[in-house]
């Protein structure tokens, strides 16, 4: 359900990335950049970790289809990004951010922001929930990726959402490969609980 408090018009203010991960060098393509929207924390919170389905004080998990966010942070030659600050954020199950220009969120069982930094091949893990309808958005992820040199802006879709075809930030990378890899599947996989999903999605930095 579409609720006025929040429309396309808000979201335009912060301006739309239209960056073309374009030119690929080796078999690599850079991830292309989206725009960081209105509900990147103003302070980041204490609980902060890459646990985004439980909360301190709370005596319960999240709601939502649990979801293990993995990949790695690479170059484009493919080689690892190691100790790179990553970030994410996003919506709770009730399609509201824990932002005080969005309510402060509804579920307080989620963390609804976390971050972690990438290991020695580049690898990162965070634990959250399968991003859901948002006001005049398809389901995404943000994700916010800092290091030395670099720094990455940009947002994760979910493989097989009607809402990716119009969704105007998703589509304001023009270029259909690059668009494509913001576009992952959530499925459940060997090794994790049958009811719980993985996602990867392995972001590609020019450092």
């Amino acid at each position: 359900m579409i609720r006025p408090r929040r429309t396309v018009l808000s979201l335009l203010a912060f301006g739309v990335a239209c960056t073309i991960a374009r030119p690929v060098f080796a078999n690599k393509l850079l991830t292309p950049r989206q725009m960081l929207g209105p509900f990147y924390p103003d302070i980041i919170p204490l609980d902060k970790d890459n646990d985004l389905t439980t909360v301190t004080g709370q005596n319960r998990i999240a709601l939502g289809e649990i979801t293990h966010l993995t990949g790695r942070v690479i170059t484009p030659r493919g080689r690892p990004i190691v100790g790179a600050q990553i970030e994410i954020w996003q919506c709770d199950a009730f399609g509201y951010y824990n932002h005080p220009r969005d309510g402060g969120g509804k579920d307080r069982a989620f963390q609804g922001y976390g971050q972690t930094r990438s290991g020695s091949d580049g690898e990162y893990r965070f634990k959250t929930i399968r991003p859901v309808l948002y006001p005049g958005r398809a389901p995404h992820i943000h994700m916010r990726i800092v290091t030395k040199t670099a720094k990455l802006v940009t947002q994760i879709y979910v493989e097989g959402e009607q809402l990716n075809k119009s969704d105007f930030i998703l589509n304001s990378t023009r270029d259909i490969e690059a668009r494509n890899s913001l576009i992952v599947a959530f499925v459940t996989k060997p090794g994790y609980p049958s009811d719980e999903l993985v996602a990867e999605f392995n972001p590609v930095l020019a450092i």
